[in-house]
Order: C-alpha cells, then structure tokens, then sequence
C-alpha cells in the first residue's frame, strides 16, 4: 500500500471504516459479556497481549521491522499508556454503568481530536460547518440511546462508571493525537499496534496483580470464544486497518465517522438476534449521515 498522505477519505478508507465501525459495534456486547466470568483489567490485558503476539508473527512473516531505531519510542510509549487507560476506564467502568450510556460517552473523542488536530496539524482544522456536522452526528447517538441513558444500572456508583467512560474518550482522542503529533506518525501501522499492544497489555495485566483480581483457571467455551473475537478480530486486525488509516487520511475525519459505531451495533443486533428497527433509528441513521456527510466533504 502507497505510504503517501491523503488530504480526503477514498473508498478504500469509507471500506475500511465501514468494516471497523461495524466490528467495534459488537465489541462493546463482547467485553460486556465477558466481565460475567473475568474480571475487567484481566480481560482487557490478556486480549492485548495476544494481539501483540500476532502483530509480532505477522510483522515477522511480512518482513516488517519493529524494532529498528527510529526515533518512535517516546511517542510509542506515550500511546500505548494512553492505549492501557482507555481501556482500564471502559472495562472497569462497565461495571457500574450500563453499556448504552458508556458508548454515549466513549463516543465524545472525535471531539477530542477535533479540537487537538489544529495544534498538529493546520490542514486539519475543521470550519463552522464541519464542526456542526461532528454536533449533529453525536446528537443522532446520544438521541438514539436517549431511552436507555436515561435509565439507572442499578448501581449507586453508576456516577463512576459515567466518569470513567468520559475519560476513555479523552484517553482515546489522546492516543490519536499522540500517533499524528510524534514520530509515530511515520511508523508502520504494526509497530504502531505493537506499541499499543505490547505496552498496554503488560501495564493492565500488572494493574490486575496489583488489584489482586482473580484469573479464571478454567474457561468456558462461550469466555474462549469472547476473548478468541477481541483478541484477533477487535484488537489485531481491525486495530491494525485503523492504525493504517490514521497514519494516511486525515484524523478528524476518521473520528467523525467512528461515530457510526454505536449505531452498527444497534443494527447488528436487529440483524443477529432480530430485534426491531424503530423509527427513532432511522431518523437518527439519516442525521448521522447528513452529519459526517458536512464533516467530510
């Protein structure tokens, strides 16, 4: 693949998000449903080890080299503690609040990276009407989830898991930044993955020691299976495509459209488990694409 910058989105890009929105969309189901038999750092370290294991054997059998001198270590282990964070405020916070509001919140960081990009990056700066068009396509999934958000979890520290969800969103529009604004902005997708991967799954097995959270000794299938899902579908290829993306289209455009995640979930599980379509979706569906149709174009 050309190794060149793009100034828009091409097909190749609205393919490539299409296929990361919809993964993540089931993600969030995947993680949510694993937290019944492991516990949330355990979960989210072990899956990123693994996927650094098949980074690292699929940058070996490619001939990539990760590790030469490049001058990308400071920024790969600033993105990958950012990488660790987000992912310790998601599954710990899921505990305490419901998946519907959760996803509401992680899905402020395209804002994050919005307002960060012209520090980086003045090409990326986004006018009046783009920066409506970002508000309208987050307002078609906070009113989309409206129902839900607005029903407790039944837990009194529902109020934490809220705040650990917005956190993810500036710890996940950080790593962004910190990709684009370093020299890992030049580095290849995989050891830009690595450094994700590698830092992030030591650091959160290392919070789960230190938390004294038990490691289940027996799995289930239905546990092997979640974790099979996020350690090789979510954490190694769709994180390597969007690594690949970041480093070659332009960031705030790319975050505009991650917005479309919570709603592929939505239609995953119309389509997987048959639930019903209602008419807010649609209209929310349509906002959304009015609304990153303004961001980018």
């Amino acid at each position: 693949m050309s190794h060149a910058r793009k100034s828009k989105l091409d097909r190749v890009a609205l393919l490539g998000l299409l296929i990361c929105c919809s993964i993540w969309g089931l993600n969030q189901v995947a993680a949510k449903a694993g937290l019944s038999e492991i516990r949330p750092l355990w979960e989210a370290g072990l899956r990123s080890l693994g996927a650094a294991l098949l980074v690292w054997a699929w940058a070996g059998w490619r001939g990539i080299a990760l590790f030469e001198r490049d001058g990308s270590l400071a920024g790969g282990l600033l993105a990958g503690s950012l990488f660790a964070g987000e992912f310790a405020c998601i599954f710990i916070g899921l505990q305490f609040t419901t998946a519907s509001r959760m996803v509401v919140f992680i899905y402020l960081s395209p804002f994050v990276v919005a307002l960060g990009m012209p520090f980086i990056a003045r090409s990326e700066r986004l006018n009046l009407r783009q920066m409506a068009g970002l508000a309208l396509a987050f307002g078609a999934v906070a009113w989309t989830f409206a129902e839900n958000f607005s029903q407790a979890s039944g837990s009194e520290l529902q109020w934490l898991g809220d705040a650990l969800g917005v956190l993810s969103a500036l710890l996940w529009g950080g790593t962004t930044l910190a990709i684009r604004g370093t020299k890992l902005a030049s580095a290849s997708a995989e050891k830009t993955l690595l450094y994700q991967l590698g830092v992030s799954g030591l650091a959160l097995c290392a919070g789960a020691l230190f938390a004294a959270e038990a490691l289940p000794l027996i799995w289930s299938y239905r546990l092997a299976g979640l974790m099979l899902f996020q350690t090789v579908v979510v954490c190694f290829a769709s994180y390597l495509l969007w690594f690949w993306m970041v480093r070659h289209y332009p960031a705030t455009r790319l975050a505009s459209f991650t917005l479309a995640t919570p709603l592929f979930g939505l239609v995953a599980g119309a389509l997987i488990l048959g639930e019903s379509i209602t008419l807010r979706l649609w209209m929310a569906l349509v906002a959304l694409a009015v609304g990153i149709t303004l961001v980018n174009r």
